[in-house]
C-alpha cells in the first residue's frame, strides 16, 4: 500500500498552498487598521452614491 507516500505529499502541497495563502492576506500597504476601514469606507460610499446616481437616472427615463 503506497498511500501513506501519497498523504504525506499531499499534506505538504496543501500545507504550502496554506502558507502562501496567508503571505498575502497581512499586507495592508503600511496601512494601520483604522486607516484601512476608513479607505474602505470611503470608497463603498463613492460606490453607494455613484449606484443611487445610477438608479435616479433610470427612474427619471421612465
Amino acid at each position: 500500500m503506497a498511500r501513506g507516500n501519497q498523504r504525506e505529499q499531499s499534506r505538504a502541497k496543501n500545507q504550502k498552498k496554506k502558507e502562501k495563502e496567508q503571505k498575502g492576506k497581512a499586507n495592508m500597504n503600511g496601512q494601520s487598521l483604522t486607516q484601512k476601514k476608513e479607505s474602505d469606507a470611503a470608497i463603498m460610499r463613492a460606490k453607494q452614491e455613484a449606484a443611487l446616481a445610477k438608479k435616479n437616472e433610470t427612474d427619471g427615463e421612465k
